[in-house]
Order: structure tokens, then C-alpha cells, then sequence
């Protein structure tokens, strides 16, 4: 079959890659100038440094079948993701262990008496925890949640916590010994190379074309016999039922000598600093050496028509139109909905890849029978 993919992010990349690997024509096209979408990585021209161009991916997953298929395409070396967070002109550890507890309350508590002690600031009278907020304070008190979560949600999200779901902070947020390790999964690791090289080995195939500063255009469909679409869900239908909304990062990149803050990521956690915030990228290569830095301040805004989506809001009323839109994309003809935009979901990396590499089985079933 004669396939178009529209989008060249994850996505798109390993579907296509799996449906040329079974003899179909694929034809992968990307508005932007290079592949990749937000994954795209490249050096910088002034420090060598590998820069992630829309913000720090670290790779992260259970899934087994999935970290070896990254590690067929590229060598991923071992990476763990430390976080600090300024608060109140204080540098503590997330997420918040046995060591940020005690430090925040100046205590030394051992891990059965920070148990206990958390439990009992913790706001037993709310049983069901209706938003973020109230899941916030129910499991952790208003002290800890006043300072690494409160401010923090409000920039990163634009609105109160308040208004949030609940399943935002779907488990404690909190771990009673001294792991800073900020995932919990069983492989991480970053691509030595950047992951450019990564997409770059997965489009290797001689059945994908690639055609990058090229937007889709409806005249398009007639020439496949099946799209692929990882473009906002909401954009396939021109907005018929409303738009529906994301949110946008903004990041500025600043130059140093040296080492500017000596960790790959820090937080800030008060609502006064107007950046969420700061990723040194040189950090997130540690078996490379560089004398000057860049790091990059990270502002949160509501997406507007020409912005990058980053991630989708999900409030009550995108819901319902969400709602509309699925009905009509489960009623369209051979065009499949994929990816963050195309599912209107926030998915990591690990997830995109596993759910690209369904839903090709998926397309391969359908097309055999």
C-alpha cells in the first residue's frame, strides 16, 4: 500500500519503519526543517554541546521490547535524572524523599517516623480528593505542598491547582528513604549521540521518503490509500467542534563559562520566579567534556495558533469536545489518529514508541484481511 505519515516524530518514524519493513510505500512529510519533532536534538555551534532543542528528554521505561528496540537504532548510555528545587532561597531534593523532608523540617527522622509524621499533616478529612490541590494537601499537608507544588502547577499549567484533576498526582508524591533517582524505572539512559541519530537509523529503510518543510494539504489524500495523522486531532477537522487546548514552552538559552549550576535540572518552585525551570544540557552528556555551558530558562504559556503544543490541558470542557472529535475520527476512513497531538494525550516517550508499535500491527492485521 501507498501510505502517507504526517509527522516525522516518534510517532511516525517507527510506524513507518515497521509497515516499509513489511513492504509498503511509505511517504513521510514534517512542517519542519528536520526530523525528529520535539526529540530533535543537534550541537551547538558555539560549545559542541548537544543541546535538546525543545526541552530535556530522558529516556525512561519498563517496557523491555521497547528500550531494545531504541538500543537497535542507536548506544544509549546509562543516565540517572537528579532534580533540585530552589524554594525560599533553599536547594532541596525531588522528588520528595526521607532527605527533603528532613531538611525542609529540620529533622532526622528515620523512614518509619517520616511516615508517621507525613500521615499526620496530612488532611485526613478529605476522603476523596476532587482535584489537585485537595489530593495534594490530603496526602502531604500544606507545607510541602505550598512549596514544591503550588507555585510550580500555577506556571507550569497557567491555572489554579484548584481546577486541575486529581489524577495529575496520581500516587504519593513523596518516598521515605534518600532516593533522588527522579524515575523509578528499570531502564534509563540517554542516546550518546543525541537522538537525531536515533530517527536518523529508524528512516533508514529504502521504502520511506522523507519530505521535511512540507505541510499537508488536503489534495494529498486522493494520492494514498491510507494517512497516518500525528498533527493535533482537533486540526484534522478544522476546528469544527472548537479548539482544543495546550500548552506551550518557551525556552531561553543563555552562554556560560564553566559550569553554571551544576545539575542537569533544577526547579523553582516559587510563584515569583516567572520560569518553571533551568536545564544545563551539558549535564545530561556527563561522558563528555566541555569548558563553556548552555543552559535554558523554561516559561509555560497557554498555546496560542502558532506555537508548538507541547502538552494537551485536559479541563472539563476539552473533554466533552474531545469527546466529538473521537466519535468523528473513529468514523473516518483510512486515516489513523496518532501520538500526543493525534490522541490529544500526554505520553512519554517509552509510551509513544509502544503505542506507534500497536498500532502498526494494528494497520498490518487490517491490511491483510
Amino acid at each position: 500500500m501507498n501510505i502517507l505519515i504526517v509527522g516525522c516524530g516518534f510517532t511516525g518514524a517507527v510506524i513507518g519503519r515497521k509497515l516499509a519493513e513489511q513492504g509498503h510505500q511509505i511517504k513521510i512529510i514534517d512542517q519542519r526543517r528536520h526530523i525528529g519533532g520535539n526529540c530533535y536534538t543537534e550541537r551547538d555551534v558555539k560549545t559542541g554541546i548537544m543541546e535538546h532543542v525543545y526541552g530535556p528528554h530522558i529516556f525512561h521505561t519498563d517496557d523491555e521490547e521497547v528500550w531494545n528496540y531504541v538500543n537497535q537504532h542507536g548506544s544509549f548510555k546509562p543516565f540517572i535524572n537528579r532534580v533540585k528545587s530552589i524554594v525560599g532561597g533553599q536547594v532541596f531534593s525531588l522528588p520528595i524523599n526521607l532527605h527533603t523532608i528532613n531538611q525542609f523540617y529540620k529533622k532526622t527522622f528515620s523512614p518509619i517516623e517520616a511516615k508517621a509524621f507525613i500521615e499526620s499533616i496530612g488532611d485526613s478529612n478529605i476522603e476523596n480528593p476532587k482535584n489537585f490541590e485537595e489530593q495534594a494537601l490530603r496526602f502531604i499537608g500544606p507545607d510541602l505542598y505550598d512549596a514544591f507544588f503550588k507555585g510550580y502547577t500555577l506556571k507550569q499549567w497557567g491555572i489554579h491547582p484548584t481546577q486541575l484533576p486529581a489524577s495529575i498526582l496520581k500516587r504519593l508524591p513523596v518516598r521515605f528513604n534518600y532516593d533522588d533517582n527522579y524515575f523509578s524505572h528499570k531502564y534509563q539512559g540517554m542516546p550518546e549521540h543525541g537522538y537525531t541519530e536515533i530517527f536518523k537509523s529508524i528512516l533508514n529503510h529504502t521504502k520511506i521518503e522523507v519530505e521535511l518543510d512540507c505541510e499537508f494539504q488536503r489534495a494529498m489524500i486522493v494520492e494514498y490509500d491510507h494517512i497516518i495523522w500525528t498533527g493535533k486531532l482537533d486540526q484534522w477537522f478544522n476546528y469544527s467542534e472548537g479548539k482544543l487546548s495546550y500548552r506551550t514552552l518557551r525556552f531561553e538559552k543563555n552562554y556560560a563559562e564553566g559550569d553554571y549550576q551544576g545539575n542537569a535540572v533544577i526547579n523553582y518552585g516559587d510563584e515569583s520566579v516567572p520560569f518553571t525551570r533551568i536545564s544545563e544540557h551539558k549535564h545530561f552528556s556527563p561522558w563528555e567534556k566541555h569548558d563553556q555551558t548552555i543552559y535554558f530558562k523554561e516559561y509555560s504559556s497557554e498555546c496560542g495558533d502558532n506555537d508548538i503544543p507541547y502538552y494537551p490541558v485536559r479541563l472539563a470542557n476539552d473533554k466533552e469536545i474531545l469527546d466529538r472529535y473521537l466519535a468523528m475520527a473513529q468514523a473516518e476512513k483510512n486515516v489513523t489518529f496518532a501520538g500526543r497531538l493525534g490522541t490529544y494525550s500526554y505520553m512519554d516517550m517509552d509510551v509513544t514508541i509502544r503505542q506507534a508499535m500497536n498500532i502498526a500491527e494494528e494497520l498490518l492485521n487490517n491490511f491483510s484481511k
